[in-house]
Order: structure tokens, then sequence, then C-alpha cells
């Protein structure tokens, strides 16, 4: 019988909602793989920042850095919208639960508002709608969602990332240097650490640091 149902009618609104869940539940590892290659790849690369500032290429390291910059507000982005997946997840949890004493499922502002935040984040446009098609048929949304896009970390104001990066990169000297940043320039190695690095190739060391920023850029593109 409920198969002849769900052939005539689709699947119940209990059933849209599990799938919803499943969904929800890939959403977040997939985020959480995202936040461990930035974490991954911004590790490697304020190693490459310390190292170029260590060889006093600090207009180099400043570079770099402001790239660490970026993704570490991208991982920033995307631990809010996994803890917005969990936030859904839990509402709907909670309409399952009223389900199963009132026999129909309930409008949802919360669950509307957290879907129209996370349809911004460009790595989850595609799945959000189709999420939301899925709760608008159980009875959970009324409407479909805002699509207007969020400018994201590719807006961030420019003023602001350099002042965030020039900040990084004061840090890092300072680290490096004991304490005596003002020796330090853009020309002149800094004094008095560990021995000196092997010496590379100046064309081979410009083709790393390209290959470390466009790592960096693919990772805020998603």
């Amino acid at each position: 019988m409920q198969s002849v149902q769900r052939f005539l009618f689709g699947p119940s609104q209990e059933e849209r909602v599990k799938k919803v869940q499943s969904q929800l539940r890939s959403e977040q590892r997939a985020l959480e793989r995202e936040m461990r290659q930035i974490d991954a790849a911004s590790s490697k690369a304020k190693a490459e920042v310390k190292r170029l500032a260590k060889k006093g290429d600090v207009k180099s390291a400043r570079i770099l850095a402001r790239e660490i910059v970026r993704t570490h507000k991208q991982r920033d982005r995307l631990a809010v919208s996994k803890a917005r997946l969990n936030s859904i997840g839990m509402q709907l949890q909670h309409q399952l639960a009223m389900y199963k004493v009132t026999g129909s499922m309930q409008k949802s502002t919360e669950v509307m508002k957290l879907s129209n935040q996370l349809i911004k984040l460009p790595q989850m446009q595609e799945t959000m709608r189709e999420m939301s098609t899925e709760m608008m048929k159980a009875g959970i949304l009324e409407e479909m969602m805002d699509e207007t896009l969020d400018s994201g970390v590719l807006g961030e104001d420019e003023d602001e990332l350099e002042e965030e990066a020039e900040g990084e990169v004061e840090k890092v000297l300072f680290e490096l240097t004991d304490g005596k940043l003002g020796q330090a320039s853009t020309t002149d190695a800094l004094p008095d650490l560990a021995a000196p690095e092997p010496v590379r190739d100046e064309e081979e060391e410009k083709k790393d640091l390209e290959r470390m920023q466009a790592a960096l850029e693919g990772l805020l593109r998603g």
C-alpha cells in the first residue's frame, strides 16, 4: 500500500526530510574536508613566508601572507556554514519528532533564514536549491530562497586585506628576529638566525611562490 501511495503521490513528508538530512550530513563532511585542505595549505604557506622573510625577501613574504589571510577568512566562513548546516539538521530532527505526534510538518522561519544564508556560499548553491525544493514539498519552507550571491572572500575590501596581511608578516618577522624587527629590511637577510639555507635558483623560487599562490587561490574558489 505504501509503495502504491509513493508511486501516486511521490515521497512522503518524512521521506523528504530524511533525504535532506542525508544531504546535510554529506555537505558537512565536504566542508570538513575543505577546511582540512585549507589548514594544510596555510601551514605550508606560513612556513614559506618565514623562509622568504629569513632570506630578506619581505616583498614576496607579504604577497603570500595576503593569500594566507584570505584563506583564513574562507575557513571561517566554512566553519560558520558547517554550524548552520548542523542547526538545520537539528531543526529537521525536531520536525520529525513533531510529525510523529501531529502527522504534519510545520513552516520554519529559522530553517528559512539559515538556508538563505547558506545559499550565498558558492560551494553550496546548487545543493541548497535542491534541499530547499525538498523542504518546500515537505511543508517546511514556503518559498524559494534568495539566490543573491555573496561577494565572499574574493570580494573582501582590499585595504582591509592588505592591513591584515601586513600584520601577519610583521608578526612572522618579529618571531624570526626575536623581537629585533627594526633590523629587518626588504633587501637584507635577517640577522643572527639559523645556518643559511642552500642557495636556490631565483627563477625556481619565483615558480614555487606562484605555485603556492595558485594553490591558495584555488582553495578560495572552491
